[in-house]
């Protein structure tokens, strides 16, 4: 008798409940981020409104004053200095996030990780090839914006689940967050090779001395803020002179603090990573990012002609294709794919509507999509104002209708969530999360 072929070492169940410690973990981030999210509406808004008014020509001198030590290579416009300067805080605890969850979340496991991690890259990979192929045509200048719809803005995505009060279980949630944090990473991974220029090697090199500094002293756990910050500023401003861009060095700099506690040096309670993750996080999603999106989000659209002639525009046409179609497309049919191929199933209690309904909501690009659109074709620029017009609009459309498949199964996510604080045995950990398969 033929033996049946022996399953993938990682077919298991996918989406499925994380452990109880780490939902109450990404359950704390998220609230945090969704306060956030209702920070950056409001940032956005306000952004809007000013340049859209009359006294429009006050935001944009604000957005252009220029400020800093021009021998540093640092006179930078406000709006400058928060898209290299507080986007670092955001890519740092990106990277932190990241290598936590490699090392000791759940996507130590590869069962766990193959999915999200797909499933981002899906979501990467797709919407850049839908806005090539719409911008094919129109010569090299639009087809710099490729990378423009790539990322998912968790903030934004979040703030949106707030406002329609949907009960998303924990699974689904978990995957959303690690969805946005790899495809946040792939991000910087291609603004680090595709919009750098002026590479200036010294500059680079000299870099990697405040870095090592900061390794060494991170790995031996020296927590004192006034010996790691001058470090990390070092390092972000030689990156900055380099020519790469400076959000690249909150990566860097978040990948050389140490995940694990280390009971031989006696360290006690968390990680360090865990521990500035805690302390940062406030004040990435409280202030960097809204002044960030404050900084950039306004954009003079001109009135109702002004709208329509933007989203005419080749450029705005294809961001909104890749945010709506190609983040839905990559997402949902990278997920489905990885589940087919390797014979696992979606987890007890989710269906496919599900997964297409957070597929759908990572279409809500903001943060990363308006600083590579600067990037690709300089702020205010014709270009990147369009692009701008474009990402609000793209971001608007998926989250109603994200909204739309996900009040369908509010009532079941409720019945989920009920089932996710039930504590029969009185222990302190909901029933579910004790019997986890």
């Amino acid at each position: 008798m033929a033996k049946r072929p022996s399953r993938p070492a990682f077919a298991a169940r996918v989406l499925s409940r994380s452990s109880y410690p780490e939902f109450l973990r990404i359950s704390e981030i998220l609230r945090l981020e969704t306060a956030g999210g209702a920070l950056l509406l409001l940032a956005t808004a306000a952004a809007l409104i000013w340049a859209n008014s009359p006294a429009a020509e006050g935001y944009f001198a604000l957005r252009d004053l220029k400020i800093g030590y021009e021998p540093w290579h640092l006179r930078l416009s406000l709006g400058h200095w928060a898209s290299d300067g507080l986007l670092a805080i955001f890519f740092f605890l990106a990277g932190l996030e990241l290598k936590r969850e490699f090392v000791s979340g759940e996507l130590r496991k590869v069962s766990k990780a193959v999915v999200p991690v797909a499933a981002a890259v899906g979501g990467v990979a797709v919407p850049a090839l839908i806005y090539t192929l719409v911008n094919l045509g129109q010569g090299a200048g639009s087809l710099r914006g490729w990378a423009i719809p790539t990322a998912t803005d968790i903030a934004f995505a979040l703030a949106v689940l707030a406002v329609i009060n949907t009960h998303l279980p924990a699974a689904l949630r978990t995957f959303l967050l690690t969805l946005a944090v790899v495809d946040d990473l792939l991000a910087i991974g291609i603004i680090a090779f595709f919009y750098s220029s002026g590479l200036q090697p010294l500059f680079l090199l000299a870099a990697l001395v405040p870095l090592g500094l900061f390794t060494l002293l991170a790995q031996r756990r020296v927590r004192s803020w006034y010996l790691l910050l001058p470090l990390a500023a070092a390092t972000w401003g030689l990156v900055h002179a380099s020519g790469i861009h400076a959000t690249v060095a909150g990566v860097l700099l978040a990948f050389a603090v140490p995940v694990l506690a280390s009971r031989k040096r006696g360290e006690a309670g968390s990680g360090m990573a865990e521990s500035l993750e805690h302390r940062l996080r406030p004040l990435s999603a409280g202030f960097a990012v809204p002044v960030f999106a404050f900084f950039s989000a306004g954009v003079a659209v001109g009135g109702l002609d002004g709208f329509r002639s933007a989203l005419a525009d080749p450029v705005a046409v294809g961001i909104v294709a890749a945010l709506v179609a190609g983040k839905t497309i990559g997402v949902f049919g990278t997920t489905y794919l990885i589940t087919k191929t390797t014979r696992a199933k979606l987890d007890d209690g989710l269906a496919w509507i599900d997964v297409a309904g957070l597929a759908i909501l990572a279409g809500v690009g903001f943060t990363v999509s308006l600083l590579i659109a600067e990037l690709s074709f300089g702020a205010g620029s014709a270009y990147d104002d369009h692009a701008k017009v474009a990402i609000l609009t793209g971001s608007l459309v998926a989250a109603l209708l994200a909204t739309v498949v996900l009040r369908l199964r509010n009532r079941h996510y409720r019945a989920v969530e009920l089932a996710e604080r039930h504590d029969a045995d009185g222990d302190g950990i909901p029933d579910v999360f004790e019997h986890r398969g």
